[in-house]
């Protein structure tokens, strides 16, 4: 991508070119994130189709649905790794180290779902999970370093630009990665993946030098005993899950819906042990506080948004594959090409929205952050309505199939509200967080992700029974009454934000 460069902008070193307006770092870990959102959503882009036509045994039916709990509960997994990921950062390596290790980690889980075996298959989930939890918050919370000291507009613009790079990875990925999927090799789309990866090491490693000192230390070193500590815990709880499973095994009652149940769980209780053990930290002061307990708000509102949204890689992907008319001309179309239509709309969206933050800002008329998360609600749950009616056009066309704007409305509507809540969250957890908590908060803020998508192990298993028009409406109606709720507590999360605005 053209680098448009310029010398001496406010938040680069002097003399020192800048990114579009941005510090140059910005440069390096906009090209990193962008390859590795390649690598993910090519993976991702074909996972539940793979798992359906290639892994799962049973009826169509009961495939469908294991195939989007296991999704689910993949993607819960993923996000849930950040935590730990975090911690890594803050208390053992920094962040720098910890992206390059989590990048080099997931590029061989890609390479390891090429090879065409089942074991291999979910070795190489297991691995892109570790390495994800490793890169994605401490790769958000080196960008937040690069804003040090600058304005709120600023800095939520600077992340809608890294935003930006998510989505051109995400755009081609599913184009590529899908096409040779679904009509070459599934492995070799999984190899694909891999390569972009390793694109994103290549160019992290080479564009290092213009990041500075950013994320070279860990903000709360660990003691010699807390590290002990923490490895024992983790050889505990680890040894106790294989022993579980080896037992579930031997007994001859093995299911991997047990492994699903089990994560989902997992999903809903690590964010609240989490949030207790924040609030019990000694180090976290009488000031930082009430910003952790706003941050507890838009966490909760986050979670009902991401369990809605990521339903476009299960459900809607399915419904895409099966009653959606993807002819053009006498081609037909790779379902999994729709993966690409929300970041395409988020390329053209978010210059847009970066730009109306920072005018409104300058008028003293931008929408609070507690208001945009109630419109980033009251949109999804729209999405789902649309849904709806698109479920009940399909039940009743005679081929049981609707025209390709059914979701490409859906998908507008749902751009929208990502717009308004996902750059603006990145963007507020640098601004909450406590110095000694940053990595750790990232990590919070993509746990949302993973109990939304925790959630979706469960939730999504009531679409069969319920049908699509009921299902579908039934959410949106939660989500526009929690966006509706959200903005009646407006004034109270406000106060509790304190100076962050």
């Amino acid at each position: 991508m053209a680098s448009s460069l310029t010398k001496d902008t406010a938040g680069a070193p002097s003399g020192e070119k800048t990114f579009f307006g941005h510090p140059r770092g910005m440069a390096t870990l906009f090209m990193t994130e962008m390859w590795e959102r390649f690598s993910w959503y090519g993976m991702r882009g074909i996972l539940t189709l793979y798992l359906v036509a290639s892994v799962l045994d049973g009826p169509l039916q009961g495939r469908e649905a294991l195939a989007a709990s296991i999704y689910g509960v993949y993607n819960a997994v993923v996000y849930m790794a950040a935590m730990p990921g975090g911690w890594v950062a803050d208390r053992l390596w920094g962040a720098r180290k910890s992206v390059l290790v989590g990048g080099i980690v997931i590029a061989l889980g890609h390479f390891t779902l090429a090879i065409p075996n089942n074991t291999a298959f979910f070795v190489g989930l297991a691995l892109i999970a570790i390495g994800t939890g490793l890169l994605k918050p401490n790769i958000s919370a080196m960008v937040g370093g690069l804003y040090e000291g600058q304005s709120s507009a600023r800095r939520d613009a600077g992340f809608t630009l890294f935003y930006m790079a998510i989505n051109i990875g995400g755009m081609a990925a599913p184009l590529v990665v899908g096409y040779l999927g679904e009509n070459v090799n599934w492995h070799l789309g999984f190899a694909v993946a891999g390569i972009g990866m390793a694109l994103a090491v290549v160019q992290y490693v080479l564009g290092g030098r213009h990041l500075g000192d950013i994320g070279k230390e860990p903000a709360k070193p660990a003691s010699p005993e807390e590290k002990r500590a923490v490895l024992r815990k983790v050889g505990l709880w680890s040894g106790l899950a294989v022993l579980a499973l080896v037992a579930d095994i031997v007994v001859g009652t093995y299911d991997i819906e047990h492994i699903v149940n089990v994560l989902a769980i997992l999903g809903i209780v690590v964010p609240i042990v989490y949030f207790i053990t924040i609030f019990r930290d000694p180090a976290l002061t009488n000031e930082d506080r009430p910003k952790i307990k706003a941050y507890v708000w838009f966490f909760v509102t986050a979670v009902l948004f991401w369990m809605i949204y990521d339903q476009s890689g299960s459900l809607l992907t399915i419904f895409a594959n099966n009653k959606t008319d993807r002819m053009i001309g006498g081609w037909e179309f790779p379902a999994s090409w729709y993966q690409s239509v929300n970041p395409m709309m988020v390329i053209v969206l978010a210059p847009v929205f970066a730009a109306l933050w920072v005018r409104l800002a300058k008028r003293n008329r931008e929408p609070s952050t507690p208001l945009k998360f109630a419109l980033a609600m009251l949109l999804i749950g729209g999405s789902f309505g649309i849904m709806g009616l698109a479920g009940a056009a399909a039940a009743n066309s005679e081929t049981g199939k609707v025209t390709v704007f059914w979701l490409l409305s859906v998908y507008l509507v749902q751009t929208l509200g990502e717009m308004c809540l996902s750059p603006v969250g990145l963007s507020l957890s640098t601004k909450l967080a406590p110095k000694l908590f940053v990595g750790q908060i990232m990590g919070l803020w993509f746990l949302a992700t993973s109990t939304g998508n925790a959630l979706n192990g469960w939730t999504t298993k009531l679409n069969a029974p319920l049908g699509d028009t009921l299902y579908y409406t039934m959410w949106a109606i939660i989500a526009v009454a929690a966006g509706l709720a959200f903005m009646t507590a407006g004034k109270k999360i406000r106060a509790l934000m304190g100076d962050v605005k």
